[in-house]
C-alpha cells in the first residue's frame, strides 16, 4: 500500500502528462495560446506604431512662437528651451497627446467668434491674442497641432465625434519672459486663468446664439469644415444647420452649468485654480440619484423663508429619473424641468435654479497653484495635501481623477441587465453586493495617461545657469550668480530649509523624492484647501452603502459621505472599465497595458507619510490631510507665484514674515519689511532679485490684483526666515534673517 501510494504521489509531481489529459485538451490549450497571440498581435502592433508616432513631430522650436502686442505688455521673441531631459519630440507630443477631455465640440472651438466681434471686424475666440490675455502659450501649427493651437489644446475623438480637450500641458507648461527673451519651462506652472478662460468661452456661446447674423457666419463657417476624408474615419462632421444650431444650444447651456456650479465668492486670477473643488463638484453633478435630489430640493427655500418648490413640482420635476445614477444627461434633464412651466412644473428662472441646486455642491473656493511636475513620477505622495499614494495605481488614479474634472465625457449610467454579475469596475469601486451597479463608462484615455506618466519620469528641473547663460548675463548683470554669496546661503539653507525640503540629485536615475508633510497649525498657512479637502460633502448615490479601505480600516460610505471617499470610488470604477469606444480585442489589451503599466513601470512602493502631521486614527480617518507637503525645491526659481496658494508674488518676499507686531516680534526685528498684502498677477515678466515675477507697473486694465485678506488667499505662515514659524520636530522658531542672510540665502536657491 505504501508503495502504490509514493508511485500515485510521483505521477502527481511530474505534471500533467502523467495525469492522464487527452491529447486534444493538450492541442487545444495550444490552439488557444497560439490564437491569443495572433489576437494580441494587431493591438501591439498599434502600440509599438504609436510609440513610434510619438517622436514624429520634431519641429525646430518646439511650436513656440514670438508674441507682440502681449495682453500683459510682455512682449518676447521665440521662446528657447533648456535642457529638462526631454527632446523636440517629447515636448510636442505632451502638448498634444489626449487624455479624455471634451470641453466644446472641435469646430465650434475652430470657428467660434469672440463676444464682440462683428461681420466689419471679426475676431476669432481662438486667436492667439485672446488666448494670450488667459495667459496660454501660444504656438504655431505642427504635425501634431496642425490648427495651430495653444499648448496643451487638444483634438479628442470620443463615440466618433471631435471635441476639444485640455491635457496636462494646458496648467503645468510655465514661460519665464525677460527683456524681450523667453524661456519655455516644460512641467512648470501655468499662468493660466482658467476661469475667466471659461466665462469668456460661454459669453461667445451665448452671443452667438443670441446675434442672428453672428450665429449665421458660426453655422455657416462650421458646416464648410464638413469633408469626406472626416465623413470616411467617423469625426464629427455637421451635415445640416439644425444640427450645428441644436448642440449650439446644448453647450451654451453645459459651460453656464459649469460655471455656474462652481462659481465662488472671489475670482481666482491668474495661475491658480480650485481644481479639487471642481473634481468634487462634477462628481456630485453625475452621481446622484433620483432620491437624494428629491430630499436636496426640498432643502431650497425663497426669500422669504417658504421653500421654494413643493412636493408636487418636485415629483413632476424627477418624474421619469432613474433610481440609481443621474449622470449628465439626468442632471440636465433636472436643470430643464426645473425652468419648463405649466403641467406642474416650477418653471424658475437663472437665480431661483441656482438657489435649488445650492445643496448639491460645495463653494469652489479654495484655489491654489498649479504645481511643478518635474519629480512627480519619483514622489511618493502628490496633492498639495498628500491626498493621493503616488505607488501602484495611484498615479493612474490620479490622473483620472484629473481627467474627471477637466471634462471627460462621464456617460455613467446604470449597467444593463444582462452585464451584470462579476466585473472589475463593480469590484474596485465597492459595488460588488449592490443589486444595481454604475456603468462607468466614459472618455478617460487610460492608456495616454500611462504614457504621460511614464514620460515624465524623464523630465527634469530647470537650471538658473542654462535659463539665464553668459549672454544674457552679459545684457543684465541681474541674472548672474554670485558664487560668495552661494557658498554663505548654503549654511542658511542648511540651518533654515533642508529639515522639510532635503537635498537631491536632479540627475539620479534613481532619485526617490519624500514629502515633508507638516501639519496645518504648525505650519500656520491658509487652510481652505486642506479642511475643504477632508470636510466638503455630498450625495453619494448608488456608492453609498459601500465598503472602502483607509489607512486605519474599512469604512462604510454613507448616503451623505466625505466627497473624497466619492471620487476614490467613481475613479476607481473608471480605472476598471473597459474603453467601449475601441474594439474587443483593443480594449481588452489597452486595459491589461494600463493596469501592467501602473505597476510595472512604477518604482515607488507602498510606504508610510513623512513628517509631523496628525495621524489617522479610526475616530478620525482623514486627519494626516489636514496637512501640507514640502518638496525639494530643485528649479523652485521658476515656480512663482509662492505658497500653495499663490499668495506670496516672490521668493524673496517669502523669506519676510507676514506682518510686524508687537507681540510677535519679541527678537530682533532687522528693517521691518513683511510680505505684500495686495499685488499684481499675470506678468510674465521675471525679476531676478527678488525671484518672481514682476509684482507692480502693470499696463492699465490688465493683470489681476491679488488681495491677501480675502478667504481663501492668506499669506500667512511659512514663516521660517521670519523667526516666528518653528521647524519641523521643534516648537522653538529660529532667529529672523536680516536684509544680508536673505540675499544670500536666495542666490544659494536660484542655483537649484
Amino acid at each position: 500500500m505504501k508503495n502504490a501510494i509514493q508511485s500515485k504521489y510521483r505521477q502527481v509531481k511530474t505534471g500533467p502528462d502523467t495525469l492522464g489529459w487527452p491529447a486534444w485538451i493538450k492541442s487545444l490549450c495550444l490552439l488557444g495560446f497560439f490564437l491569443l497571440l495572433l489576437a494580441l498581435l494587431p493591438t501591439s502592433l498599434v502600440l509599438l506604431a504609436g510609440k513610434i508616432y510619438q517622436h514624429a513631430d520634431r519641429d525646430k522650436d518646439r511650436g513656440a512662437i514670438a508674441v507682440s502686442d502681449a495682453a500683459l505688455g510682455d512682449d518676447h521673441g521665440v521662446p528657447r528651451y533648456i535642457e529638462q531631459g526631454w527632446g523636440r519630440a517629447d515636448s510636442l507630443w505632451f502638448y498634444n497627446v489626449t487624455q479624455g477631455s471634451n470641453v466644446i465640440p472641435y469646430d465650434f472651438f475652430l470657428e467660434l467668434e469672440q463676444v464682440n466681434s462683428t461681420d466689419q471686424a471679426m475676431a476669432l475666440f481662438r486667436d492667439n491674442k485672446n488666448m494670450d490675455r488667459f495667459r496660454y502659450l501660444v504656438q504655431k501649427p505642427s504635425l501634431f497641432n496642425p490648427n495651430g493651437l495653444p499648448v496643451g489644446f487638444v483634438k479628442d475623438t470620443y463615440q466618433n465625434k471631435d471635441y476639444l480637450g485640455f491635457n496636462c500641458s494646458t496648467c503645468h507648461t510655465g514661460q519665464i519672459n525677460f527683456e524681450g527673451m523667453s524661456v519655455r519651462i516644460d512641467g512648470g506652472p501655468a499662468m493660466a486663468d482658467l476661469d475667466g478662460f471659461l466665462e469668456s468661452l460661454h459669453a461667445a456661446l451665448q452671443s452667438t446664439l443670441q446675434d442672428p447674423a453672428k450665429k449665421q457666419r458660426f453655422i455657416a463657417a462650421v458646416l464648410a469644415r464638413n469633408d469626406v476624408w472626416r465623413a470616411i474615419r467617423g469625426g464629427r462632421s455637421y451635415t445640416s444647420a439644425e444640427q450645428v444650431e441644436q448642440d449650439l444650444r446644448i453647450w451654451t447651456e453645459r459651460t453656464r452649468q459649469y460655471n455656474q456650479i462652481n462659481e465662488s465668492a472671489h475670482e481666482y486670477g491668474y495661475a491658480r485654480l480650485d481644481a479639487f473643488g471642481r473634481i468634487y463638484n462634477r462628481v456630485l453633478q453625475h452621481v446622484i440619484n433620483k432620491r437624494q435630489a428629491s430630499g436636496l430640493l426640498a432643502l431650497a427655500i425663497d426669500d422669504t423663508g417658504q421653500r421654494l418648490l413643493t412636493d408636487e413640482q418636485i415629483d413632476a420635476v424627477l418624474d421619469d429619473h432613474n433610481e440609481t445614477i443621474f449622470g449628465r444627461a439626468g442632471f440636465e434633464k433636472m436643470v430643464a424641468n426645473l425652468k419648463r412651466r405649466g403641467q406642474g412644473f416650477p418653471g424658475l428662472g437663472d437665480a431661483q435654479v441656482e438657489n435649488a441646486l445650492q445643496h448639491f455642491f460645495n463653494e469652489a473656493n479654495a484655489p491654489v497653484s498649479y504645481p511643478y511636475l518635474w519629480d512627480v513620477a519619483q514622489t511618493d505622495y502628490v496633492q498639495w495635501n498628500g491626498l493621493q499614494a503616488n505607488a501602484g495605481v495611484g498615479a493612474l488614479g490620479r490622473n483620472t481623477g484629473q481627467v474627471i474634472g477637466v471634462f471627460a465625457s462621464l456617460d455613467w449610467t446604470e449597467e444593463k441587465s444582462w452585464l451584470r454579475g462579476w466585473s472589475l469596475s463593480a469590484l474596485i469601486s465597492g459595488q460588488k453586493v449592490k443589486r444595481h451597479r454604475i456603468d462607468f463608462q466614459s472618455s478617460v484615455d487610460g492608456v495616454n495617461l500611462s504614457r504621460m506618466e511614464g514620460t515624465l519620469k524623464s523630465l527634469k528641473s530647470p537650471l538658473w545657469r542654462e535659463a539665464f547663460p553668459e549672454d544674457v548675463v552679459a545684457i543684465n548683470a541681474q541674472f548672474g550668480i554670485d558664487e560668495e554669496k552661494v557658498s554663505r546661503g548654503i549654511v542658511h539653507y542648511l540651518k533654515y530649509c533642508v529639515s522639510c525640503h532635503e537635498l537631491i540629485d536632479r540627475d539620479a536615475w534613481d532619485r526617490k523624492i519624500t514629502s515633508k508633510m507638516l501639519r496645518l497649525d504648525k505650519l500656520g498657512t491658509d487652510k481652505t484647501m486642506a479642511m475643504n479637502a477632508t470636510q466638503y460633502m455630498g450625495r453619494s448615490g448608488n456608492i453609498g452603502q459601500t465598503y472602502q479601505g483607509t489607512e486605519v480600516g474599512q469604512v462604510v460610505i454613507a448616503n451623505t459621505a466625505p466627497v473624497r471617499q466619492i471620487l476614490t470610488a467613481v475613479t476607481a470604477g473608471v480605472i476598471g472599465t473597459p474603453d467601449r469606444d475601441k474594439g474587443v480585442v483593443r480594449r481588452v489589451a489597452d486595459q491589461a497595458y494600463m493596469l501592467g503599466a501602473s505597476f510595472f513601470n512604477n518604482d515607488l512602493e507602498a510606504s508610510v507619510k513623512t513628517g509631523e502631521y496628525e495621524p489617522d486614527t479610526t475616530a478620525d480617518t482623514y486627519a494626516s490631510l489636514r496637512a501640507y507637503k514640502a518638496r525639494p525645491l530643485n528649479g523652485v526659481w521658476a515656480t512663482a507665484p509662492y505658497l500653495h496658494n499663490g499668495s506670496v508674488p516672490t521668493l524673496y518676499d517669502l523669506l519676510l514674515p507676514q506682518h510686524l507686531d508687537g507681540e510677535r516680534s519679541g527678537g530682533e526685528v532687522c528693517d521691518g519689511k513683511t510680505r505684500p498684502t495686495r499685488f499684481w498677477v499675470g506678468s510674465r515678466e521675471f525679476d531676478p532679485v527678488r525671484v518672481g515675477f514682476k509684482q507692480s507697473d502693470y499696463p492699465a486694465n490688465t493683470g489681476f490684483l491679488f488681495d491677501t485678506r480675502l478667504p481663501g488667499n492668506s499669506n500667512s505662515g511659512h514663516e521660517y526666515a521670519a523667526g516666528f514659524t518653528p521647524g519641523m520636530r521643534t516648537d522653538q522658531p529660529l532667529s529672523m534673517m536680516c536684509e544680508t542672510e536673505r540675499l544670500e540665502l536666495l542666490e544659494f536657491l536660484k542655483t537649484l
